[in-house]
């Protein structure tokens, strides 16, 4: 496949969880991306290849980059594979290079999502074989170029993933709790918070530090991919262009900002997340930046006028307490007591158990932590009563 031009723009879609797409696209937004539309789980948009690398470099929230080459029909098998045939495959892929396919199928005649991969994996093969005789080899874990498919009542869109390994794997995180938060839903659940990345940021049950980490790679405007251990997969690609590259990471690189831009803190009961907390933030160079502290949230008080407390409590779930609803009771009181004039947001999958909080929520988002049905919950914790705010 021939250099692209880097200032020629194509199609791009983005990959995020439910509930975070118009996160995503104001993140997509400040790469100035065009015609950005949030759907379902992702968000369109057009850019160029720089655009492309920075996505990958910048997006807190998305889980993968795709480039979609090719949009058609599929009514049955045999037409499937005759469309994936209609490609050049040696335009995207060489016979060394191994290639995985990730197939999503929905509301469609298809049922299988394996099956659809695996039919699209045999014309891809056929027509090498058919043109030299050999065949290139599928790698499901490790893929040189991995290929997305996206069938939603039979129109297929076949992409190239830029990404390669999930981008919610930073690579900081090396040691973790019992019941880790993705850090995508963590960039998230931050960023639908409305924090200024300049006023306090409490995380007062921090488990294993996810939210603190995000926190704070934000404030200093540091790049979520500078901690990438693997090679993106675009780095896989005919049109790579490395100097474009080199130039999107020294750049990302150049923008972070080395002073404390927020005070950002976190507490845990429990020693060992809070081991685990130091080990982390050590491993994202933040030491300087987050204040970890060995401390039980009902007995804290808050260290600022106001600011944003953001916290994922137990939903047992995963970490079974003995109360839960007395737990969630305590949550309330030592909010309205000790945390007047912060923005509070409470996530969590446990709603009845919330309901014992016994505050008023001035917004209840849905979103979900992995299969479980969550709510980020937002209680306004006013100075005084909310009548004399008022008045």
């Amino acid at each position: 496949m021939a250099k692209q031009n880097p200032n020629g723009n194509f199609n791009i879609i983005a990959t995020t969880l439910s509930g975070l797409e118009e996160v995503l696209a104001a993140e997509l937004e400040a790469l100035d991306m065009e015609y950005i539309k949030p759907g379902n789980r992702v968000v369109t948009c057009s850019g160029n290849l720089r655009q492309l690398y920075e996505a990958n470099m910048w997006c807190r929230t998305a889980i993968r980059i795709l480039k979609p080459i090719r949009n058609f029909k599929a009514r049955d098998e045999k037409d499937l594979y005759q469309q994936v045939q209609k490609t050049n495959w040696s335009e995207y892929l060489d016979l060394e290079q191994t290639f995985a396919i990730d197939a999503v199928v929905s509301h469609s005649t298809f049922e299988h999502s394996l099956f659809v991969a695996q039919l699209t994996k045999d014309a891809i093969v056929d027509q090498f074989r058919k043109a030299t005789g050999q065949r290139p080899s599928v790698d499901r874990i490790r893929p040189d170029i991995r290929l997305n498919l996206h069938m939603h009542e039979n129109m297929v869109t076949l992409s190239l993933d830029s990404s390669g390994d999930s981008l919610h794997r930073r690579g900081y995180r090396l040691q973790t709790n019992v019941a880790p938060l993705n850090e995508v839903l963590a960039a998230g659940i931050i960023g639908l918070s409305g924090w200024d990345r300049k006023s306090t940021f409490i995380d007062p049950m921090c488990g294993s530090g996810t939210f603190m980490i995000e926190a704070a790679l934000m404030a200093q405007n540091i790049a979520p991919g500078l901690f990438r251990r693997d090679p993106f997969a675009f780095e896989n690609w005919k049109d790579y262009d490395e100097p474009l590259f080199e130039m999107v990471w020294k750049t990302a690189e150049a923008k972070e900002r080395t002073t404390p831009q927020a005070q950002i803190i976190g507490y845990d009961i429990d020693p060992d997340y809070v081991e685990a907390t130091r080990t982390n933030i050590a491993n994202a160079g933040l030491e300087k930046i987050i204040r970890i502290e060995e401390a039980d949230f009902f007995k804290t008080e808050a260290p600022a006028e106001s600011g944003v407390l953001v916290m994922n409590p137990p939903y047992n779930e995963r970490i079974v307490t003995e109360d839960i609803n007395d737990l969630y009771k305590q949550i309330g009181d030592t909010l309205k007591t000790n945390y007047q004039g912060f923005n509070a947001f409470v996530f969590t999958g446990n709603l009845d158990a919330a309901k014992s909080i016994g505050l008023r929520a001035s917004r209840r988002i849905p979103l979900y932590n992995g299969a479980i049905e969550c709510r980020l919950l937002k209680y306004e914790l006013y100075k005084g009563s909310r009548r004399e705010k008022e008045s």
